[in-house]
């Protein structure tokens, strides 16, 4: 299934994408698209039914109507820094034994077009494209990649804004540059994982003005979806409604030669994940 959610932020409901690309409203079955949803089996065979029963879910008029997250109520937002061989190459980095973990704040979080805030006096604000992982099923002490995989319960695709300066330059952690407002576009769809047979054959794509600047592959992971998930789970518990944001792949700002081209006010960014969906931001200035 394609779960979303629409309306103005704050206030938006659940629906659903059908085979047919007609939006759906499935506020009558579920109150929203969350953890406790993701958990609840018999809410979603409720949801999975009403699908497939033709009538059953209203149809919603998509002309003018925001795309919000496709995840309400989120836990926490783990991230894996430098996952791809490639973009590890770019950087200038050595492939990581283990890996990389920092965290972004629910908040963050915004719709897939929603506008992303350049922050005041930011003069390296990078992009990245990323396969976000949807926990279903509260994760502890995992012991395979295949266990991993069971406990997602879908996939999304995630814009991993970035503040090199603030990230890299200014001390401490790498969260002072992830963490700023808007920095987490998520969507448009959450899929389900039925949906994705394989996480690690996912085409990636980011365009900044119409330019393709990352072409990449989950295939060139270094640490692949089920293995991330494991190893996250003997760090902290990972429960229903928790997001992983798994790495980018080459391509970024940083990664250019001088002068970088890094993101600013005016700058128009497109991403998307194959199958996940895609998304469109606008930059403007904080």
């Amino acid at each position: 299934m394609k779960l979303l959610r629409v309306g103005t932020a704050g206030a938006e409901r659940p629906a659903l994408l059908d085979r047919d690309g007609t939006l759906r409203d499935l506020s009558g079955i579920v109150p929203d698209i969350d953890g406790d949803l993701l958990a609840d089996a018999s809410a979603l065979a409720r949801v999975r039914a009403a699908a497939a029963s033709p009538g059953v879910l209203p149809a919603l008029d998509a002309t003018g109507l925001r795309i919000g997250p496709p995840l309400g109520r989120i836990g926490k937002i783990v991230c894996i820094g430098l996952n791809y061989h490639d973009h590890a190459a770019e950087a200038g980095a050595e492939i990581p034994a283990e890996p990389i973990l920092f965290f972004k704040a629910p908040d963050t979080v915004v719709g897939p077009d929603d506008t992303v805030l350049v922050p005041r006096g930011s003069r390296k604000t990078d992009w990245e494209v990323e396969l976000a992982v949807v926990i279903g099923r509260t994760a502890r002490y995992l012991e395979t990649a295949e266990q991993g995989l069971a406990h997602i319960a879908g996939y999304a695709t995630a814009h991993d804004v970035s503040e090199r300066e603030y990230q890299i330059e200014r001390g401490g952690t790498w969260d002072k540059g992830k963490n700023c407002e808007t920095f987490n576009p998520l969507g448009p769809w959450l899929v389900t994982a039925d949906e994705v047979p394989d996480p690690q054959a996912l085409p990636l794509r980011l365009w900044v003005n119409g330019e393709l600047r990352q072409d990449g592959t989950t295939a060139e992971q270094i640490f692949p979806v089920g293995e991330v998930v494991r190893y996250v789970s003997h760090f902290m518990t990972l429960y229903p409604g928790d997001v992983i944001n798994t790495g980018t792949p080459a391509g970024v700002a940083m990664g250019q030669p001088e002068p970088k081209p890094y993101l600013r006010a005016g700058d128009v960014v497109e991403l998307e994940v194959e199958g996940l969906g895609r998304q469109r931001q606008q930059l403007k200035a904080a």
